[in-house]
């Protein structure tokens, strides 16, 4: 299906996604740290969700992690996580030629990236792995360049955090650059080769995806992360010190939940400066992920209106203040380059009316959650009866509980309200909620797995203020099992999404 016709049907029809970071795929080498190689079980997930009725798989940002392992603060909002590169496809591709004695290892996947490469380099310059990659390196130079030469220097520098480098090095002297790159030429080298296979991969999954009427659904964050190529290579565009540290950083001011709000952490946005440059950085930020996606998530959108802008030095984020941004002449310059831009809006959260304004204005669609629907009266924006078409429908996202999980943390009250208007036993209730979902006027729902699987609270993808034990979840096969398709594919169908 071309990329085109894939943008502008999504909403014409009634449609169910599931919801499904690539990290929680099962994969041929266990880790409880990472999971490698996810990549080559994309395939068979496709084939599942498509007997599932399922025709938009929504993913988690598919960036490399720092140590925490969230997709949501990458050293880079460009390049791609090559531990997802899969190890039987580098075998099919003829790049790896079959070990057994190393699927059982624990470094066998970054072995096997070292054998792709050297197998690679011993090619003849000609061949058309060699004349791909060097297509993939020129189209890709404004960012690849800078995030190689950066990741580098990061395993030169013990993986310091770029403000900790020698000052050269921090400041991108000229001459200390041209001697990096000419001494880690050979790292340098490697780290574009990976880059190149993880993007090569991802289309062919992607290719396969629309194959089987499936449309891949991205998530991207409005901030990035400080310690990044992105603030490395491009300091101008975000509000920092003459030594590169924060001035300001983002997060969201105290309410009822966090008396001292949320302190990210990510650098604010030189808006004066982007704007200047006519957008330039975010315009190619959108067009590489319209690349991989056929619809584009923006977290956090309401910080494309105002955002809650926190002095460095502040330990919470009761010191903030709201500083505006120019989201509408941004949405402006990205349509303009960008036509048929299809993007959806995360309203979530504090939402002003100048925020529903802005994404009423470019007719984005928003997001509801049943999980939030509960906890006022029958005037709740996310009550299905209070929708509207032009939504992204969900039970629960990456940041809740499991929806069973959910509902057993309740009060009885809370639960006799939920059971109430699901008119629903308290034995079926995560199944009530995603029937409720799949009835609603939403023309796109989207399923967490871990719902569709009746999974407790031991399953959660993600608990937000916390560091340990996120982004491990992941299923096994025998849980999608052709029962459980065939009972999505009957709801899919009742409810007129699927065919």
């Amino acid at each position: 299906m071309p990329d085109r016709v894939a943008q502008q049907t999504i909403f014409q029809r009634r449609r169910c996604g599931v919801l499904l970071p690539i990290t929680a795929l099962p994969v041929k080498i266990p880790s409880k740290i990472n999971r490698y190689g996810a990549f080559d079980s994309a395939y068979q997930f496709i084939d599942w969700a498509q007997s599932a009725g399922i025709t938009v798989w929504q993913l988690l940002p598919l960036g490399p992690t720092q140590s925490d392992r969230s997709p949501y603060l990458c050293l880079s909002s460009l390049a791609g996580n090559t531990d997802n590169i899969g190890l039987h496809w580098l075998q099919q591709s003829g790049l790896l030629k079959p070990c057994n004695s190393l699927m059982n290892n624990s470094a066998c996947h970054a072995k096997s990236l070292e054998m792709a490469y050297t197998e690679f380099t011993q090619m003849s310059d000609n061949s058309s792995w060699h004349l791909q990659y060097h297509r993939f390196c020129a189209e890709s130079q404004p960012w690849l360049d800078n995030f190689a030469l950066f990741m580098a220097l990061r395993s030169q520098q013990s993986n310091q955090p770029w403000n900790r480098w020698p000052t050269e090095l921090r400041d991108r002297h000229a001459k200390a650059v041209n001697r990096a790159q000419q001494t880690l030429y050979r790292p340098i080298s490697r780290l574009k080769f990976y880059q190149f296979l993880f993007f090569k991969q991802w289309a062919e999954i992607r290719q396969y995806a629309h194959s089987k009427g499936i449309f891949l659904f991205g998530d991207m964050p409005l901030f990035v992360a400080y310690n990044s190529a992105d603030v490395w290579a491009n300091r101008r565009y975000f509000k920092l010190e003459e030594d590169g540290l924060p001035l300001v950083v983002a997060g969201v001011p105290p309410d009822y939940f966090s008396p001292d709000g949320q302190r990210w952490g990510n650098p604010h946005y030189n808006w004066q400066t982007l704007q200047e440059d006519d957008f330039s950085w975010w315009i190619q930020r959108i067009r590489l992920h319209l690349q991989m996606y056929d619809l584009l998530r923006i977290d956090h959108f309401r910080g494309l209106e105002s955002a809650w802008e926190i002095p460095a030095s502040s330990n919470t984020a009761k010191q903030g203040h709201w500083q505006t941004a120019p989201g509408a002449a941004l949405l402006d310059a990205l349509i303009k380059a960008l036509p048929n831009l299809p993007l959806v809006a995360e309203d979530l959260g504090l939402i002003t009316p100048e925020v529903i304004a802005l994404r009423h204005h470019f007719r984005l669609p928003g997001m509801a959650v049943l999980q939030f629907a509960f906890d006022s009266d029958d005037h709740n924006p996310y009550l299905p009866h209070n929708l509207n078409q032009n939504t992204v429908l969900y039970t629960g996202t990456h940041d809740n509980d499991t929806s069973l999980g959910w509902y057993l943390s309740l009060s009885d009250h809370q639960r006799t309200v939920v059971t109430d208007y699901l008119q629903s036993d308290i034995d079926n209730v995560p199944e009530a909620l995603i029937e409720a979902a799949l009835a609603s006027v939403a023309r796109l729902v989207v399923l967490p797995l871990q719902d569709m699987l009746r999974l407790n609270s031991e399953h959660r993808t993600n608990t937000p203020g916390t560091t340990c034990n996120n982004w491990l979840w992941h299923f096994e096969w025998p849980q999608l099992s052709i029962e459980v398709a065939q009972q999505y594919r009957a709801l899919n169908y009742v409810h007129n999404r699927c065919d």
